[in-house]
């Protein structure tokens, strides 16, 4: 029972077929942004629509679709649901026994104002834990933070997902970069290079804009020194770093940079006026009343025992993305390494990737190639794992008994049900709509823009992302058709790879599985609709800017291109 990938299943017709293989995708945006449905719900439908599509259309025999719709189900599980629900059960720790409130009180010791806490924190440290660690991590962890901090749980979780734009691209130690190289035969630090040349613009813009979306152009204006100060810190390392070092350090190198930098500015300047939400009503009653009641203050070991759990996992994450310990704990260490080779083989122990039946090498791709398609459940290598035994380690530094640190895990799992069983159902119609050839058929269509080709060549990789809720796995997906279509024309293919990697980005904040994950890690369950009307407007704005800076490089600025 073969399957030979039809790209263009209404013969000669390839802009009809893409018309049709848009279908399950306008029905979920639709579904969220117009009928606000339950996202559970409108994954569940969008699956089936897949599904009926691919059987109907593409003319997969029955069983190929509804495997490949199970290996992305537990895809789904396992590292994404793992990470979700690791990261809050961590910050929940952290919250049942008091130790935020001293984590509160040390940030607001920096500053009090909201706007530059949205900076330190969804900026700065989300772009550190995506760089470390990337899938779903940094905002389930930040988004987190903010709400402890006082933000309301929509404004948190949207101000993170916009936030998590400018490390995406070299998110994971370089992982959507590295990913592209193998399958385009470019070398990563080529590719790096050019990105290295687009996204710190974006970058540069994103601390601003950020501010603007939550306090408007007038408040953003009284922190302008602040901005300037995050965004142009970390665009320049981002630049170099990227350009002379590779793709594995530019997030983490940048992120520590502005963190650093950003908090020892605000040691020696400060806004004007202090910034916080109409719904603010503590901080202000707080900040009211200062001349009469003395802050609590803490000393350093108090607020270091407190930050602790996130100190231990910032660590555990950067150990685990390290290349070689990160095969050593999935077991694929080749090497002669004492400890590596004991972790290997623990790895190896914990890592279960069995073929996923009638549908391994059952399906031909457009090369005439069989693809392979295994359940990829590497337990220890997940950085879920890490975060778990952070949440360990945490539980004797605060010394919480076995019996109330469980009660925490049992409700946190209570409580993300819902937000799991959407990402399973998202990443499910995904791997569908990859497996029977709709998203190539999407690429296609938009490849035949001929001239143009450079302006949309961002879009594919917004799609990508979109559609998988990976840059990585966008990169992997349409980094040869993108590299091929720009030969066809007399595109830079560099710049091609880039626009891909880059317009991918924008598309990390209305990506269904980035949804989920800021909705569970700020108790909007239920609101993701919400969330993604939030997202979308700024998602095709920033997008609509790569595509600007990719059309004018590929015209009037090929000198941006490496030679």
């Amino acid at each position: 029972m073969k399957y030979v990938q039809n790209f263009i299943p209404l013969e000669n017709h390839l802009f009809l077929s893409a018309l049709i293989g848009l279908i399950p995708i306008a029905f979920f945006f639709w579904a969220l942004a117009i009928k606000r449905m339950a996202a559970y719900k409108a994954s569940l439908f969008t699956l089936l629509i897949s599904l009926v599509i691919s059987v109907t259309v593409y003319r997969m025999p029955v069983t190929l679709p509804i495997m490949s719709a199970t290996q992305g189900a537990i895809y789904g599980i396992i590292p994404i649901g793992w990470i979700i629900v690791t990261s809050v059960f961590l910050y929940k720790l952290t919250v049942k026994t008091g130790q935020f409130d001293i984590i509160r009180n040390s940030v607001v010791s920096i500053t009090e104002d909201r706007r530059l806490q949205a900076l330190l924190v969804a900026f700065s440290f989300g772009a550190f834990l995506e760089g470390a660690a990337g899938f779903g991590a940094p905002v389930a962890i930040s988004a987190a933070l903010l709400v402890g901090l006082g933000f309301s749980p929509l404004y948190a979780a949207g101000i993170c997902l916009l936030a998590n734009t400018a490390p995406v691209a070299f998110g994971a130690i370089g992982s959507p970069i590295i990913a592209m190289a193998g399958p385009t035969g470019v070398p990563a630090l080529e590719i790096s290079k050019m990105v290295g040349r687009q996204l710190p613009f974006i970058s540069l813009f994103i601390p601003l804009y950020l501010i603007i979306v939550m306090a408007g152009f007038k408040k953003a204006k009284e922190v302008l020194p602040a901005i300037a100060v995050s965004g142009l810190s970390f665009a320049i390392t981002q630049y170099f770093t990227s350009n002379f070092m590779g793709p594995e350090l530019p997030d983490v190198l940048s992120a520590l940079v502005s963190l650093v930098v950003l908090a020892i500015f605000l040691k020696f300047w400060k806004p004007k006026s202090i910034f916080r939400f109409s719904h603010d009503e503590a901080a202000a009653t707080l900040s009211s009343s200062k001349s009469i009641l003395p802050a609590k203050t803490y000393t350093k070991w108090e607020i270091c025992k407190a930050w602790s759990p996130f100190i231990i996992l910032t660590i555990l994450i950067t150990i685990w993305g390290i290349p070689q310990i990160k095969n050593a704990l999935t077991g694929h260490y080749i090497g002669t390494n004492g400890v590596l080779k004991v972790l290997n083989h623990i790895g190896s122990w914990l890592s279960f990737n069995p073929n996923v039946p009638w549908l391994n090498n059952h399906v031909i791709n457009g090369n005439g190639a069989p693809i392979a398609a295994t359940y990829k459940l590497e337990l220890l290598g997940a950085a879920g794992t890490a975060i778990l035994i952070a949440a360990i380690v945490t539980k004797f530094i605060l010394k919480i008994s076995w019996k109330q640190w469980f009660s925490v895990f049992n409700e946190t799992i209570q409580e993300l049900k819902l937000p799991v069983l959407t990402i399973v159902l998202v990443v499910a119609f995904a791997y569908v709509m990859n497996s029977s050839g709709m998203i190539t058929t999407l690429a296609l269509a938009l490849a035949k823009t001929g001239a143009l080709f450079p302006f949309f060549s961002p879009v594919l990789g917004w799609l990508g992302v979109f559609i998988t809720g990976s840059d990585t796995s966008s990169n992997v997906l349409f980094g040869a058709l993108q590299q091929v279509s720009a030969q066809s024309i007399g595109m830079n293919p560099i710049l091609a790879l880039a626009a891909n990697s880059s317009g991918g980005v924008t598309g990390k904040m209305i990506s269904p599985q980035s949804i989920a994950v800021a909705c569970a890690a700020t108790g909007l369950i239920g609101k993701e609709s919400e969330l993604f009307r939030f997202t979308i407007k700024h998602s095709l704005f920033l997008l609509l800017i790569v595509c600007v800076i990719t059309f004018i490089q590929s015209t009037f600025l090929t000198g941006m291109i490496p030679k």
